[in-house]
């Protein structure tokens, strides 16, 4: 299917949760599901406002169970589609997302994170990624989650998201907040001119003249479920060979390397830079795939690297992988701030100066 883009090439000032919706509208997504809920209304706003002119749907459920289902239904016929939601939201779309992981469904799934567990507040939070990176639902399966820290990553990681999402049959998640959903930085739009999607031999668009396709996450054959999680598992094996990304600053003679994600990463980094200044020899390390985990940089930077600090607005979630994923020989600090406040550079660099 090819669809001509809308967006003309520029530079803007946008929303993070703008840029994804932009982006959503560029990649070829002409289907959006959602229910409202602060701090990621921005998105279905301008949704709702921008894909029907498009001859796109724009459906506001009634709930997020009703929403992930429809992303469901949309999926399976072939068509890129996206809901988002923010933590609470996230967590009753669940079981949605595991059928779809295991009916092997693209799709994309927003989640710009607030505070918690459970209603919490509406400031932003580090809190879902336990549940973003072990899967969230029930049984065998994983997202390929991303991780933006600019406005212009929203962008870009959400149209990545739907390439990832089709390459794989798999839901693919974007992990925000409330902080880089709502502030605002320049944007420059991409234009890739027309999408070409690759068939979906495997879709629901009526069997006339072809073999009916069948999706379905229920096997009660003998012996059927367990070669379906082993197929299962050789995909994410193969995302962990493949699709890692991440960001590094200063690695290259560090003493001393600072863990952080998304918004974090972001005052982490200036506090990395005022270290610098002051002669200590401290790198940083951005994943920004979630999961596939950068397991392998860690693990080799950690047989010269001998501390590492693992900073998170939450009490301590990426710190358990950083840990599995250096050599034992390496030391492994967390400095947290769960939800409410944002800490300073200044707060990052004297615990650099504690451990350093």
């Amino acid at each position: 299917m090819e669809i001509e883009s809308k967006i003309e090439p520029e530079k803007i000032l946008a929303k993070g949760n703008e840029a994804i919706a932009m982006a959503a509208i560029n990649a070829g997504c002409l289907l959006y599901f959602g229910y409202p809920i602060t701090p990621q209304n921005d998105i279905p706003e301008y949704l709702s406002r921008h894909l029907p002119p498009l001859g796109g749907e724009f459906i506001q459920a009634e709930s997020e169970i009703a929403s992930i289902n429809l992303l469901l239904g949309a999926a399976a016929t072939g068509a890129r589609a996206m809901t988002s939601s923010s933590s609470p939201g996230i967590s009753l779309m669940q079981e949605g997302i595991s059928y779809m992981a295991g009916s092997e469904l693209p799709a994309v799934i927003i989640n710009i994170s607030r505070s918690g567990p459970g209603l919490g507040g509406i400031s932003p939070s580090q809190g879902d990624y336990f549940q973003a990176t072990r899967g969230g639902g029930h049984g065998d399966y994983r997202t390929i989650v991303l991780a933006p820290s600019t406005v212009q990553e929203m962008y870009d990681l959400t149209l990545l998201a739907f390439d990832l999402a089709d390459k794989y049959r798999n839901p693919v998640m974007i992990l925000g907040d409330a902080l880089i959903g709502q502030m605002k930085e320049p944007l420059l739009l991409k234009r890739p001119g027309s999408i070409d999607h690759p068939p979906k031999t495997w879709a629901l668009t009526g069997a006339a003249g072809r073999k009916p396709n069948l999706l379905k996450s229920l096997y009660l054959q003998d012996g059927a479920l367990s070669e379906h999680n082993w197929k299962l598992y050789q995909k994410y094996e193969e995302m962990k060979k493949t699709e890692v990304r991440f960001e590094t600053a200063y690695t290259e003679d560090a003493q001393f390397v600072i863990a952080a994600f998304g918004s974090i990463a972001r005052i982490s980094k200036t506090s990395v830079t005022v270290a610098r200044e002051l002669g200590m020899k401290v790198g940083l390390i951005r994943p920004i795939t979630l999961f596939p985990f950068p397991e392998q940089l860690f693990k080799e930077l950690s047989k010269t690297v001998k501390t590492f600090l693992t900073v998170e607005l939450n009490t301590g979630q990426m710190v358990e992988d950083v840990r599995l994923s250096v050599d034992r020989s390496a030391q492994v600090f967390f400095y947290g701030r769960p939800p409410g406040s944002l800490p300073t550079p200044e707060e990052i660099l004297e615990e650099i100066k504690k451990y350093y």
